[in-house]
């Protein structure tokens, strides 16, 4: 049976994402409102967007709480860009820190080559206004790396990154996030 994900809904780059999931032969569901939150699925992508309108909105429609809470229980759960953002500084699951926009601001945006769980194998990279993972907390890994700093880690359950990969061609940052959902 393939698995339900579900995908915040309420701002930013999640269609991409929904997409992409479909296409890897998944379910993709929204999360809109605090009901959709009751729904049964497997895992969660919080996408790109605005980190703080995106914790706004989760805490005005009373999804904040909830959320956070099956996260830290071990709900499967990639994180980008913004996603990242409220993983690290928001709801405080993923033990990494990070600077909002320190690859630069959305006229800086740009395509890179990064490296894939610290092999030659290279993972296209796109960032728009992205975060810089600056330290890593106890028990995180590098997942993808650029120049040999961190754009995306791995901490139990959940995946954060940097860069966007809905963006992008390159699956494996997907069948790692669904191999935690399997």
């Amino acid at each position: 049976m393939s698995p339900t994900i579900a995908v915040l809904a309420l701002q930013g780059a999640f269609i991409e994402h929904e997409q992409r999931l479909q296409s890897l032969g998944c379910a993709a569901i929204e999360l809109r409102q605090a009901a959709d939150l009751e729904r049964s699925f497997d895992g969660v992508v919080l996408p790109g967007g605005e980190s703080t309108v995106q914790a706004k909105l989760l805490h005005d429609l009373g999804m904040f709480e909830p959320l956070r809470q099956r996260i830290a229980e071990g709900l499967p759960t990639l994180g980008t860009c913004a996603g990242l953002i409220l993983l690290a500084d928001h709801f405080r699951t993923l033990p990494v820190t990070v600077r909002r926009n320190a690859y630069g601001r959305q006229l800086g945006s740009y395509h890179a080559e990064g490296c894939w769980e610290n092999t030659n194998e290279a993972i296209p990279l796109t960032f728009i206004r992205a975060p810089r993972i600056e330290a890593l907390g106890p028990g995180v890994e590098p997942l993808v790396t650029l120049d040999g700093t961190p754009v995306a880690v791995r901490h139990r359950n959940q995946i954060g990154a940097a860069f966007h990969p809905e963006l992008d061609s390159d699956n494996r940052l997907y069948e790692a996030f669904l191999e935690r959902v399997a």
